[in-house]
């Protein structure tokens, strides 16, 4: 036997010390954080996992897990949490945590920071298109090999819309489960009415016409108990929150299929200024009258330009040494090979 099988045979021992060889299935799923730099999701996974420690700042892409038992004595269900840092800065390794094995069982969490409206678009935008391709490239391949379990994937998409939705027919469903987190309500409630009834009824489009739940959250115990039990929902497959918050002054909280464009609204604009704006799809409309309020940030200000290797919460002495060993050797040979080139004599 391998260390891994030998490891398995272990935990199945204590899980069932009765020596019982009843089969339980184990849900294991697999959800990715994504969003703002420093918008809180290295805290709400804490949180959700119910680890009281203190939160870093996230390099690349991190990992962690949890365990939840559905009932006494039987096997724990896993749940993979990745968090992928940088904001926008490094979209290739969104490869990394979704894949072809674990498409079925994955779930995307966009992390949005609702005190800086500036990045908010852009950031959202660029993060859930490319998590988008990627995952429908997976669907395509997948259709190919193994078509029963990408039918499976897109119908329950489906399912979370009811088919006498008014809706229906006029929105295009992220391919996998999706909750969006607006983050530091606390700040965001101190914003003029005018500006948090633009963000709110922006993000309750989005997260509508992608079939997403959406919810804000702060430093309150009760927001964070309601994204807990969204993200509990997604990880161990714990039942749906029923409570619902559409009111533009409160924190949000409305689970996917619960919300309208009829109580939604049009975008918050004049009729002038929406017929002065070229758009080609109401996600487009939405888009430009956001932007109207809120110029967008490029995304080279977005990127995180901070060398991690830098970071003392990195610091490893042996590595250290040899990589001021290296640079000084790069150093001596761009030196010589300067010198070399200016000696030869070109016609």
């Amino acid at each position: 036997d391998t260390l891994w099988d030998l490891a398995i045979a272990e935990m199945e021992k204590r899980e069932n010390p009765d020596g019982s060889s009843k089969h339980v299935e184990v849900w294991e799923k697999s959800v990715f954080f994504m969003g703002n730099k420093n918008g809180g999701k290295t805290t709400i996974i804490l949180r959700c996992l119910e680890r009281e420690e203190a939160s870093k700042p996230t390099l690349a892409l991190e990992y962690t897990f949890g365990r939840r038992a559905r009932r006494h004595n039987a096997p724990k269900d896993i749940a993979h949490f990745w968090e992928l840092g940088g904001g926008t800065s490094l979209l290739d390794l969104i490869r990394v945590p979704i894949t072809s094995n674990n498409v079925g069982s994955s779930a995307v969490v966009l992390v949005l920071d609702l005190s800086k409206p500036h990045e908010l678009w852009p950031t959202m935008e660029k993060l859930l298109q490319v998590t988008r391709n990627h995952v429908n490239k997976i669907l395509t391949k997948l259709e190919k090999k193994n078509p029963e379990v990408a039918a499976e994937v897109k119908q329950r998409m489906q399912n979370n819309l009811r088919r006498d939705h008014p809706d229906y027919d006029l929105i295009d469903p992220f391919p996998i489960p999706l909750v969006i987190i607006g983050s530091k309500y606390d700040i965001f409630h101190e914003f003029d009415s005018d500006v948090k009834k633009l963000i709110s009824k922006t993000l309750r489009f989005v997260s509508h016409y992608y079939g997403a739940s959406l919810v804000f959250t702060g430093k309150s115990e009760a927001l964070l108990l309601k994204v807990r039990a969204l993200i509990n929902n997604l990880a161990f497959g714990y039942d749906k929150s029923k409570s619902l918050s559409l009111d533009h002054s409160k924190p949000l909280f409305i689970p996917a299929g619960l919300d309208s464009l009829s109580h939604i609204g049009p975008p918050p604009a004049s009729d002038s200024d929406i017929g002065k704006m070229r758009a080609n799809t109401p996600l487009e409309l939405w888009k430009k009258v956001f932007e109207k309020t809120f110029p967008p940030k490029s995304l080279c200000d977005l990127q995180d330009t901070k060398d991690p290797a830098q970071d003392a919460q990195y610091a490893e002495y042996e590595v250290d040494v040899m990589k001021a060993q290296k640079n000084q050797e790069l150093e001596q040979y761009r030196r010589n090979a300067s010198k070399s080139w200016k000696a030869m004599d070109f016609d």
